[in-house]
């Protein structure tokens, strides 16, 4: 028997019983969407993490309060880095590029009838160089505001949307009420998307105005630090170190108050996290194939037997066990090739809709539908083999014989 007739009676078997077969490649097509769907995912965060680290740099160092400190044996819930240790930095620190401190607090903005509640981050002018972030409008506010303690803002990508704003640059010049004082919007940042240190829904103020004017309090969340080229992270680190010891008051043998982290470091582990979490959910989606090529396996079982007389008839008329074989495994097959390919075409399809509904970001990689199209179509063969042998293994006779 010629390929080309053992296709077509394959088609023929699927067309005669295509509800069944619809039903028998549901398995397969969920399977299929769901790991292209799940890698899509992954594959996006991943790429949104690696994004971050190439604007990070490998310079940046992160040096951030422990709390609670002890103090005389007494625990305090309190920040221990304060604007102080920012000016001990610049000064004294031999191996640091630019300093830039973070005072936060959460607050109520409002805008004409507009109120929400967002970040507050007071810090300097050279808080969007240290992390790459840019301006859409407007400017950033100076050093010479921060030190004249200007009521100056600037607000991230998210803020106008959240005010119901439609074109963001109606805000420049405008006024903010943050917390009851008024402040002049000189700036907006560019949208930057979901993601570590997200500016999206913050309010930049200057330091000494958000200090002295908003919080009421110099007890810093996190203090970011550009390294000088050429130098290594860990005599950086030493460095900041020495310095923040001796501006703590902190004798030998007793521990930091503060912690240094390379934020790089830290994003390269969230990285390798995304990559076995996405390998995981794909694992899972992976199984509702098998469960498909059950489905498949118990289905062609079922057609054999009903089969039974077609099969003795065939072989009567001169086919060979080969024939019979491959007649059963390509129609395997082709269900599973059939259920691959609505699958990829579902998986594409929910993937593009998380993306613009959910604000997913989704990467379609040509390598993760080939995964998935060539895991189903071994589905078929792994789970066809035995129907297809049972068939070839009928007695010409019996299956003659056989109601």
């Amino acid at each position: 028997m010629l390929l080309g007739e053992v296709l077509r009676v394959a088609l023929q078997s699927i067309r005669a019983n295509f509800f069944r077969a619809c039903l028998t490649m549901l398995g397969i097509i969920i399977g299929v969407a769901a790991v292209i769907t799940m890698l899509a995912a992954g594959s996006g965060a991943q790429q949104r993490i690696e994004e971050q680290i190439d604007a990070l740099g490998a310079n940046l160092l992160n040096v951030t309060a422990d709390r609670p400190f002890f103090l005389r044996g007494v625990a305090r819930d309190q920040l221990t880095l304060e604007v102080e240790d920012v000016w001990a930095l610049q000064e004294r620190a031999q191996h640091i590029e630019t300093v830039v401190p973070t005072l936060e607090s959460r607050n109520q903005v409002k805008y004409e009838n507009k109120n929400i509640n967002v970040r507050l981050i007071g810090t300097t002018h050279e808080y969007i160089d240290i992390f790459n972030y840019q301006l859409a409008y407007g400017r950033m506010f100076t050093e010479n505001e921060d030190g004249s303690r200007k009521r100056v803002a600037v607000l991230g990508g998210g803020i106008p949307r959240s005010l119901e704003i439609e074109n963001p640059a109606e805000l420049l010049e405008q006024r903010i009420s943050v917390r009851g004082i008024p402040f002049t919007v000189i700036g907006i940042l560019e949208e930057v998307g979901s993601g570590y240190n997200s500016p999206d829904q913050r309010v930049m103020l200057p330091l000494r105005t958000a200090e002295f004017r908003v919080m009421g309090s110099e007890d810093l969340e996190d203090i970011s630090v550009r390294v000088r080229s050429g130098i290594p992270m860990e005599r950086a680190m030493v460095d900041i170190e020495r310095v923040l010891r001796a501006e703590h008051k902190i004798l030998p043998g007793q521990p930091n108050d503060f912690a240094i982290y390379d934020r790089k470091q830290f994003l390269e582990t969230r990285e390798e996290a995304q990559q076995t979490f996405t390998m995981l959910l794909a694992s899972i989606a992976g199984v509702s194939l098998l469960v498909g090529g059950i489905g498949i396996m118990n289905i062609m079982l079922v057609s054999v037997t009903e089969r039974t007389r077609e099969i003795g008839v065939r072989m009567a008329l001169g086919a060979t066990r080969l024939n019979i074989l491959l007649q059963f495994l390509i129609e395997s097959i082709l269900l599973c090739l059939l259920g691959g390919i609505l699958g990829i075409a579902l998986g594409v399809g929910m993937a593009e809709l998380l993306s613009r509904t959910a604000g997913w970001a989704m990467n379609i990689s040509p390598e993760s539908v080939l995964l998935a199209f060539t895991f189903s179509i071994s589905v078929g063969l792994f789970f066809g083999i035995l129907p297809a042998r049972r068939a070839a293994k009928l007695d010409p006779i019996d299956a003659l014989r056989y109601e």
